[in-house]
Order: structure tokens, then C-alpha cells, then sequence
């Protein structure tokens, strides 16, 4: 175990940089099925470390990746079990809110190492030796491009393609609550170094495999509309992932179908099987509505609008306990915005 006298200390992203910058061989890791923010995160640092003479790798696994799986440096990912048999001195995890969604082979490196821990989840646990954690930040991506900023590290296209994805899936391109004029300075310092914006969208957000779409179709089959259509949910089971080969990255967007809904303030996405007791949830929620606050009774977390949790239950005993838990919140809450219905 980790028994350094840091363990859990807030850090300044000068300090980060200090200690990253000082450091001979650094793991650079994510969470488990990393999303556009924390693999773009993970390519970028490796990238601009080695460019500064830092021996860094980043790991995940290849397979899954989904639409962010087209960046330049996703080839030199290594896997989790293989950087678990290699000797580094610091660990850094991006976009990671706890402990226990780092991939399992890397936990225990971080109790072992030296680790720092930068992430913009408000619900971040502080598990790393340093942590810098920014709960107002549109995205890592963002803060990590800010730390490039104050090393004196500098940016090349791939880098800047990197952040450019880890900024935008993370901040709905520039549409949702935390994008600040920061959040645009850094996408306008990003547009310097050639980032393909046409192209990146159209890989992102318009293209989908067959696999994708299939997912959502299954998924629009299940919707269902409670609560005077306040609260709405989706579901896909083990199966469905099992006959379409698909993953969790093919169905990023599934949750977007309930909150596509007029009138929708609390969005569900289930996904998990009758054989296993454990089933994730993806929340979605519309202002003044505090997706952490129900994340959190299941020992979840995330963001204001965006949270997500595991219940330790099969899938259909967990939707009745969190469909039972949503509806006892929601009536404790302050009623809709009147256009929220328009």
C-alpha cells in the first residue's frame, strides 16, 4: 500500500507539473472504458511528456474504444495487464472519479506509486498521493491542457487533436453548463495547431457501425416514460451486447434517447444482464436537478447533469430500486423551469 505522508493532498497544478516533470518512467492511466475525455487525455500527456524527454505510456484497452479510437497515439496504448509487469515511478490517472474505476490491473501500482490524480469530477475521492482536482472545468482535457500551458510544454497537432476530443465529448461542443470562456480560449489555442474540426465531428458525431445503430434501435424499444414525462429510461441487457457484438463504447449515446423528451428532467440508461448482480446506470438530469445527488446514494458520482453509478443488483431489481428512488427525490424537488416543458 501507498503510505506516503501525501496521500490524499489537494495539489496546485503548478505543483503537478513540478512532480510529472520530475519524474524518469510515468504510467499515464484513465478509467476503466475511457470516454473521449479520458483517452484524449491520456494520448495528449504521453505525447507531450515523450516530446519534453519523459519516458511516458499510457494504457487501455484497444478493443471498445469507440469514436475516439481514431486518434494518432491510440497505436501505442499499452494494456493494462502489460504495464502492470512494468517498472514505473509515478502513476498519473486523468478523468478518473475513484479508485475503484481504474482498470483493475493498475490499482495496485497506484497503492504502491506514487500517483497524481487530476480529474474534474466534483465527487473525485482523492485517491492519488496528489490531486488536482478542478470541479468547475468543462473537462480534464481542459486542465490538462491549461498544465501544458504553465510547463512550458509544448503543443504539436496531435496533441491538440487529442484535447480537441477530450474538450468537446466532454462539454457537448461547447454546449453545456460548465463551458466557460476558458473552456473557449482553450479550444481557440487548440485551432492553431491544425485540428481537423470538420473531419473529428463527422467521425464522432456521423458516422456510427451498424452495431451502433442496432444497440439504438433495441434500446428506443424499451423506452419508458413515467412521472408526467419527467423522468425517462432506456435499457440493454447482456444479450443485447452479446448478439450484436457490441460494447459499451458502441452505445455512448443511447442515453440521449430519454432526454431527447419534452418535458424530461431525470434520463436513465441501464445496462447489465438477469445473470449478473451488477447492473450501471447513466443519469442525465436538467437544471436545478443534481444528477451527483442520486448518483450518490448508490455510491456513485460525476457531474451536476451527468452522473452515473453500479447497483449491485440484476438489471430488473435495479431498475426498480432506482425508478423507486427517483420518484421519491423528484417530489422533494423544486418544480420544472416553465420553459422546460415548452
Amino acid at each position: 500500500m501507498n503510505t506516503s505522508p501525501n496521500k490524499g493532498r489537494r495539489a496546485s497544478a503548478g505543483l503537478v507539473s513540478q512532480t510529472i516533470s520530475q519524474a524518469r518512467s510515468v504510467l499515464i492511466t484513465g478509467h476503466v472504458r475511457p470516454d473521449g475525455d479520458s483517452l484524449g487525455c491520456m494520448i495528449a500527456l504521453a505525447h507531450l511528456l515523450n516530446r519534453v524527454g519523459v519516458k511516458a505510456v499510457a494504457t487501455a484497452e484497444r478493443a471498445g474504444l469507440g469514436g475516439p479510437g481514431f486518434l494518432a497515439g491510440v497505436e501505442r496504448l499499452i494494456t493494462p495487464e502489460s504495464a502492470a509487469r512494468r517498472r514505473f515511478d509515478l502513476v498519473v490517472s486523468v478523468d478518473c472519479g475513484s479508485f475503484d474505476r481504474l482498470p483493475p490491473p493498475i490499482r495496485p501500482l497506484v497503492e504502491r506509486l506514487p500517483s497524481v490524480n487530476i480529474d474534474h469530477h466534483r465527487t473525485n475521492t482523492l485517491f492519488g498521493t496528489l490531486n488536482w482536482i478542478d470541479g468547475h472545468a468543462s473537462s480534464t482535457g481542459e486542465m490538462i491542457w491549461r498544465l501544458a500551458r504553465k510547463a512550458g510544454w509544448p503543443l504539436d497537432a496531435v496533441a491538440a487533436e487529442a484535447l480537441w476530443v477530450a474538450v468537446i465529448t466532454d462539454s457537448g461542443r461547447f454546449a453545456y453548463d460548465q463551458t466557460t470562456s476558458a473552456t473557449l480560449r482553450c479550444g481557440a489555442d487548440l485551432l492553431k495547431y491544425g485540428v481537423r474540426t470538420a473531419q473529428i465531428n463527422d467521425k464522432l458525431y456521423c458516422s456510427f457501425s451498424r452495431t451502433s445503430v442496432e444497440l439504438k434501435r433495441r434500446a428506443f424499444r424499451t423506452l419508458s416514460v413515467s412521472e408526467n414525462n419527467a423522468v425517462a429510461s432506456v435499457t440493454l441487457t447482456g444479450q443485447d451486447f452479446e448478439e450484436t457484438g457490441g460494447t459499451k463504447a458502441d452505445a455512448e449515446d443511447v442515453i440521449e434517447i430519454p432526454r431527447s423528451l419534452i418535458g424530461n428532467r431525470v434520463a436513465l440508461f441501464f445496462y447489465g444482464s438477469e445473470d449478473n448482480d451488477e447492473t450501471r446506470v447513466s443519469i442525465r438530469t436538467r437544471a436545478p436537478l443534481d444528477a451527483t445527488e442520486l448518483a450518490r446514494q448508490f455510491g456513485g458520482g460525476g457531474h451536476a447533469r451527468a452522473a452515473g453509478c453500479t447497483i449491485r443488483e440484476p438489471l430488473s431489481a435495479a431498475r426498480r430500486i432506482v425508478q423507486k428512488t427517483v420518484s421519491d427525490w423528484l417530489a422533494g424537488q423544486p418544480d420544472a423551469p416553465s420553459s422546460a416543458a415548452e
